[in-house]
């Protein structure tokens, strides 16, 4: 599996021999360090803690190359390290398969949260991981927006492109994107993903609406689509870990705010029926089979984005809906 990471790792950066990278090279994380690098790794996992730092162009030609005809990048929730990482990677990818062999190639960023003992400790040194991860992650997007436009073999890349943000990953996708235009685009972003599908969203509910910090992701997607739940009770947890600091509702408790402030491609998904029914007793893991092991709700609603490229609603003009089994029927 191909996954791009800013941890670090046991052999420290990329060698460069007379300025040339030193690659491939075998890798391996340093697990007791969560400080965010601000060098990128584009790597392969070979085995269970095994893993190839492989290079971006080399990355970026085997995703190219692959016979998937869309890519999806995976950013998962705070207090996950690699292995865990990569078996829900793994999980997608096997539902994918089974919906359609090979369409879907499942890649994950890997963000450096923290491993000590603790889930209060361990959720603000995350909070800091993920934003500070997203000058990394924004050098590795343009750096495949700039292949993009020239690769090597002056062949375009027509492979489409999805991001799937679980928890805290949405406020890595947050500050990459916001580091994109600072750094890269200021002018703004190009429309360069089909679908983002934020689930469970651990920022504040108001982030996608103008002049917030999650404004540049609704102009980056066709679709941004964000599943939420009332009871998921990691967000009710976040919402009192933040008060002080920013004291809001999360986004994956209660969907935007303002619907009428958002841009007319943000899409609200209500999971509020099903996810403590998928994931006992939190109801925050809910993304991808349903209580029986079988493909979910909000995974069958989420491929029909990805097979059709409009998002599931029960009329055309409807930017919320409640997800259940009538609504992927229509």
């Amino acid at each position: 599996m191909l996954f791009i990471t800013n941890r670090v790792f046991n052999e420290g950066q990329t060698p460069i021999v007379n300025d040339q990278l030193v690659l491939p090279r075998s890798v391996s994380f340093n697990l007791q360090n969560n400080q965010p690098e601000q060098s990128i790794y584009f790597c392969h996992q070979d085995d269970q803690n095994r893993y190839t730092e492989i290079g971006g162009d080399r990355f970026l030609s085997e995703l190219k190359n692959s016979k998937a005809d869309e890519i999806l990048l995976y950013i998962h929730g705070f207090s996950n390290l690699p292995e865990g990482v990569f078996q829900k990677a793994a999980e997608l990818q096997r539902l994918f398969d089974q919906k359609q062999s090979g369409h879907i190639c499942v890649v994950p960023m890997i963000w450096p949260c923290d491993n000590d003992f603790g889930i209060i400790k361990d959720y603000f040194d995350d909070q800091m991981a993920a934003d500070l991860s997203g000058v990394a992650f924004a050098r590795a997007f343009q750096k495949f927006l700039k292949w993009r436009e020239t690769p090597d073999d002056k062949i375009p890349c027509t492979k489409r492109i999805n991001i799937l943000a679980h928890s805290m990953g949405n406020r890595v996708l947050r500050s990459t994107f916001a580091a994109i235009v600072q750094y890269f685009l200021p002018q703004g972003l190009p429309l360069v993903f089909r679908n983002i599908f934020m689930v469970a969203a651990d920022i504040v509910n108001e982030a996608l609406e103008s002049g917030q910090e999650g404004q540049y992701i609704p102009v980056a997607a066709r679709n941004v689509v964000v599943y939420y739940a009332a009871d998921d009770f990691a967000m009710r947890a976040s919402k009192v870990a933040n008060v002080g600091t920013i004291a809001s509702r999360r986004l994956g408790h209660t969907g935007p705010e303002h619907m009428d402030r958002v841009s007319k491609n943000v899409y609200a998904v209500d999971c509020d029926n099903f996810n403590n029914r998928y994931d006992s007793p939190t109801g925050h893991g809910y993304f991808t089979t349903d209580e029986n092991g079988n493909a979910g709700l909000v995974f069958n609603h989420l491929w029909q984005c990805l097979k059709t490229g409009r998002v599931p609603m029960r009329s055309p003009n409807s930017q919320s809906s409640i997800l259940d089994r009538t609504l992927l029927s229509l």
